[in-house]
């Protein structure tokens, strides 16, 4: 692609280096932009900047936050007792879209991928234990998986239950109204609702 700025070819190259984005829709982005007014393209610019040097991630559950604390981990109106185990926000965004899920989330920032060089280590599974032990303030009662239908999420359910079923807690996964190989993120919201809302232990999804 022949351009006639190196401004504009240098503006171009950043917008696709963004996921799906190939070089003509960069340039359609990129112009759609110059033709915007100044103070419209500073707003986007200040917002990308500030998103990226003031977002903070939930120390309790990791989810993005502005506060140290995220507002779900915050609420009282919350059940505390009751966990869903989660790849990344979108899937705490996708969840919270049904309105069927009132308890609290935990992200775990991926999934188990030897391929990709994803292991457990790389993921927030110490804290999720962390968090099942008793506290005088709260007792977890139940974890909902809900991992995507795929290998590397049943390989992370796996490993998870190994880690967490000798705790004195119910252990269930999200009923499959999912294909496997879906992503969470992408399931419509009745569907992953229903899923949510008819959750089984997890010991009975090993036998189907």
């Amino acid at each position: 692609m022949n351009f006639s700025s190196k401004l504009l070819e240098n503006a171009v190259a950043e917008f696709a280096k963004l996921p799906g984005v190939g070089q003509k829709t960069a340039l359609r982005l990129v112009l759609h932009l110059l033709n915007q007014d100044k103070q419209d393209v500073e707003r986007f610019s200040t917002a990308v900047t500030k998103l990226r040097n003031e977002i903070q991630f939930c120390r309790v559950c990791h989810n993005i936050s502005d506060l140290p604390v995220c507002e779900i981990c915050s609420s009282h109106r919350r059940d505390h007792s009751l966990i869903c185990v989660v790849e990344d926000t979108r899937d705490v965004m996708a969840i919270e879209n049904t309105n069927q899920f009132n308890g609290v989330y935990h992200v775990l920032g991926g999934l188990i991928s030897p391929m990709d060089g994803v292991g457990p280590s790389d993921l927030q599974v110490d804290t999720l234990v962390e968090r099942l032990k008793p506290t005088t303030d709260n007792e977890v009662k139940e974890v909902v998986f809900a991992l995507s239908a795929t290998m590397e999420g049943d390989t992370t359910l796996f490993y998870l239950h190994k880690k967490l079923k000798n705790f004195n807690i119910t252990i269930t996964t999200i009923a499959r109204g999912i294909a496997f190989g879906g992503e969470l993120e992408y399931v419509d919201e009745i569907t992953l609702g229903r899923s949510i809302a008819t959750r089984v232990p997890y010991e009975n999804s090993l036998s189907k």
